[in-house]
C-alpha cells in the first residue's frame, strides 16, 4: 500500500512569476496544492525538505499530509520542476487527495530471487522492457513497487503483465494487450578470445590491403 509522509510548508499569498522569484530569493521552493474541486493553495517550502523526500523510494506514490495553517491536506507530488544547471527543485505541484480521487501513477518494477533463476546462472541477462508500470487506482491502494520473481526462469522466458498480481482496486492503464515487462535474454557480450580473434583478423586484412596497394604501384612503375 502507498506510504504516508509529512511535509512542513508555509502558506504564501501571491501567485505569479514575480512572486515565485521572490520566494526563491528567500531560499525557498514555491509550490501549489490543487484539485478536489477546491481553490488552489499557494505554498513554499525548504528545498532540503523536498529533496530529501524525492530521494526516498516511493516518492511518486507517497501520500503527504501537508499542514497549511490550521488545516492539514492530503496530497501527492504531481510534478517537480528542476533547475537546468544546478539540478535543484525550483517549483513543486501537489495534487490534493479527496475521497473520490483516482490517480494514474507509474509504479517501479523490482526484481527478486535472481539467484534462483537457472537462466541467470547460465549467463542470461535481464532485459527490462518496462522499468515502471503505469496503473490507475485510489492513492491509498497504490503499492510502492511490483516484484517480479525470477525463480525457475530460463533463458528465453518472458514475464508479462498478466503474471503480476495487482492489489485490489489497482489496474494497469494499458488494457488492450498482455504486454511484456521483462525477458531473460542470452548473453550478447563477446568473449575475450573472440575479441582477440576479431582484432587479429582485422590486422591481417589491413596488411593484405597494404601489400596489394604496393603491388599495384610496382606494376604501374611508380
Amino acid at each position: 500500500m502507498a506510504n504516508v509522509g509529512a511535509l512542513n510548508v508555509q502558506e504564501r499569498d501571491r501567485a505569479g512569476k514575480g512572486a515565485a522569484r521572490a520566494i526563491r530569493r528567500e531560499g525557498l521552493v514555491p509550490g501549489v496544492i490543487y484539485g478536489d474541486n477546491k481553490e488552489p493553495t499557494l505554498i513554499s517550502m525548504k528545498p532540503r525538505d523536498l529533496f530529501v523526500e524525492m530521494r526516498k523510494p516511493g516518492f511518486a506514490t507517497k501520500v503527504f499530509e501537508i499542514s497549511v495553517g490550521k488545516e492539514t491536506q492530503k496530497a501527492m507530488a504531481q510534478d517537480v520542476q528542476m533547475h537546468p544547471v544546478r539540478d535543484t527543485p525550483v517549483h513543486v505541484d501537489f495534487r490534493r487527495i479527496g475521497k473520490n480521487t483516482v490517480v494514474n501513477v507509474a509504479i517501479p518494477v523490482q526484481i527478486i530471487n535472481e539467484e534462483a533463476s537457472p537462466g541467470i546462472k547460465g549467463g542470461g541477462v535481464i532485459n527490462m522492457v518496462r522499468h515502471e508500470i503505469e496503473v490507475r487506482a485510489r492513492p491509498d491502494a497504490l503499492p510502492e513497487s511490483f516484484e517480479i520473481d525470477l525463480t525457475g526462469l530460463e533463458i528465453g522466458d518472458s514475464v508479462h503483465i498478466s503474471a503480476i498480481t495487482m492489489p485490489e482496486g489497482v489496474a494497469p492503464t494499458i488494457t488492450d494487450r498482455d504486454f511484456t515487462v521483462i525477458t531473460l535474454a542470452a548473453p550478447t557480450v563477446a568473449t575475450a578470445a573472440e575479441d582477440e580473434e576479431d582484432a587479429a583478423a582485422a590486422e591481417g586484412e589491413a596488411a593484405e590491403g597494404e601489400d596489394a596497394e604496393g603491388d599495384k604501384k610496382e606494376e604501374s612503375g611508380d
